[in-house]
């Protein structure tokens, strides 16, 4: 039975059903064979036609989005999703065609393939193991199914599309196919195991018929779900567009209400608000108010069907005072360090960063509102700040920083703070000091350190590893022995600073 455990007699019969069907390959005519062939190259000559007809789809609905970027902008993008993930399928499955036609050459003159000589499978020992797949056969499969997934991600949850993605799923299903008999077969099997390799390369082909198909519907539905959507101007959305969101108390507010699909043709039929209908664009046109947060609404009417709709329009923008004192802040903390960049930004609200411009000594500007500041002599470094307000009027404003040497690094040995293993590792460890905790890419070079074994005297050990005399005291350590690095001597790499004095490092004996 289907799905049921089969008994031995049943086994043996579909034992002999396979050899049978088996036979019947080996015994293929030549006209089926070349049947199977025709097919093929039918197949292949549409793709190549369906593929300049989709060409021809994706470039008249670009050309509408840069055209009428609200209408089509999003059908667009959806479509060269499904272009990017149809074009990586298909070329998937040409791999795949390629290993089905494996051993067979083409013919010099015409350029195809020997159908009447492809009676034998080439797959069925790379496809398929025992009663399921192989990792390729499982590849294949998993390819499918990511092919519908990926797509139907693209299309996403709107209604619309569910006729198109139940046909989807339908048309490239790999899910198990019962036969003639009721028993269920694994996809790979039923469409491809045991037979000719002309027929699985037919096969393959189709289903590259079938992704070009998929990519001509979806262009369509996005072309055609566009201009339904644009249908009704129920749809519409009246929008606020200011020419900038912040102004200074007694600033003229300027700005706009248009239609979010709006077209030459959209021209409204009445206006309330703070403005003006202008070529079908509610110009707006008033003064800003006290400081904060501020509403602009209103309402202007279009005519459908000899009734008016009306759309409302709500907006918002805020008023901030005028200012008078720079924002300056380090990127990385709230002091500046000696011997490394700090990254610095600078903001004035209102003012657009290159119209903006900082100067102290050792920085230097690396774009518009963005500095680097190297630290010179002293304990603080003051920074100035010029700055061309909208009304073209100049300010300035300057703040101080604390300027700090690189803090201490953390001594570490055998890359712990904290270390323990056996004496023969100790050994062959090394000493390292590194900036914990530190924003700034520092390197730091040991070149001194006291190593004190319990029971042994202090030793000196010049360089970052283990010299002979420490290797000797080491030797005498005893189980559970804390052996402490300390007086770790470093220097910066690169920087002209010295060090502060490195913490302490421990190994255990284990």
């Amino acid at each position: 039975m289907a799905g049921g455990k089969l008994t031995p007699r049943q086994k043996m019969i579909n034992l002999m059903y396979l050899v049978f069907i088996a036979m019947l390959a080996l015994n293929m005519s030549k006209e089926v064979l070349s049947a199977f062939g025709n097919f093929n190259d039918k197949f292949t000559e549409s793709n190549k036609l369906t593929e300049q007809a989709n060409a021809t789809l994706l470039s008249a609905l670009n050309t509408k989005a840069a055209d009428e970027p609200a209408k089509y902008a999003e059908p667009a993008r959806k479509a060269k999703e499904v272009e990017k993930l149809s074009k990586d399928f298909v070329a998937f499955l040409e791999t795949v065609k390629t290993e089905v036609t494996e051993g067979y050459t083409p013919d010099e003159k015409t350029g195809k393939l020997p159908f009447e000589s492809m009676d034998k499978s080439t797959i069925d020992e790379k496809w398929f193991k025992g009663d399921g797949y192989s990792e390729r056969g499982t590849e294949i499969v998993s390819k499918i199914d990511k092919y519908v997934a990926d797509i139907k991600k693209v299309l996403g949850n709107d209604v619309k599309y569910i006729p198109f993605i139940k046909e989807l799923e339908k048309k490239f299903s790999t899910a198990d196919i019962a036969n003639k008999e009721g028993v269920k077969i694994k996809f790979l099997d039923y469409k491809a195991k045991g037979f000719p390799a002309v027929s699985t390369l037919t096969f393959l082909t189709a289903m590259q018929n079938d992704v070009k198909n998929t990519e001509a519907g979806a262009y369509n539905l996005f072309l055609g779900n566009a201009l339904q959507s644009a249908a009704s101007m129920k749809n519409f959305q009246a929008i606020v567009v200011l020419d900038k969101n912040a102004y200074f108390a007694g600033e003229q507010v300027t700005g706009k209400v248009v239609l979010g699909r709006y077209d030459a043709n959209t021209v409204p039929t009445s206006f309330k608000g703070p403005g003006k209908i202008e070529n079908g664009q509610a110009v707006i046109s008033m003064t800003a108010g006290g400081i904060g947060e501020q509403n602009i609404s209103g309402e202007f009417g279009f005519m459908e069907d000899g009734k008016e709709i009306p759309l409302k329009f709500e907006g918002k923008y805020v008023v901030v005072p005028r200012p008078n004192q720079a924002i300056i802040s380090a990127d990385k903390m709230n002091v500046v360090y000696r011997g490394v960049p700090n990254p610095i930004s600078i903001s004035v609200p209102g003012i657009a960063s290159n119209k903006v411009n900082a100067s102290a000594p050792g920085m230097t500007k690396v774009g518009d509102g963005k500095f680097m500041l190297k630290p010179q002599a002293g304990s603080e470094v003051k920074i100035n700040v010029t700055a061309t307000m909208p009304d073209g009027k100049p300010m300035s404003s300057a703040q101080v920083f604390r300027i700090k040497g690189l803090p201490a690094p953390t001594g570490k040995v055998g890359g712990s703070e904290k270390n323990k293993g056996p004496k023969s590792n100790l050994e062959v460890c090394t000493v390292t000091a590194v900036m914990e905790d530190f924003d700034f890419p520092v390197n730091v070079n040991v070149t001194q350190f006291n190593i004190k074994v319990p029971g042994q005297p202090t030793i000196v050990v010049n360089g970052n590893k283990m010299d002979a005399r420490a290797k000797s005291a080491i030797a005498k350590a005893q189980k559970g022995d804390v052996v402490v690095i300390s007086e770790i001597k470093a220097s910066f790499q690169g920087i002209d600073q010295m060090a502060k004095k490195v913490s302490i490092c421990t190994y255990e004996i284990q």
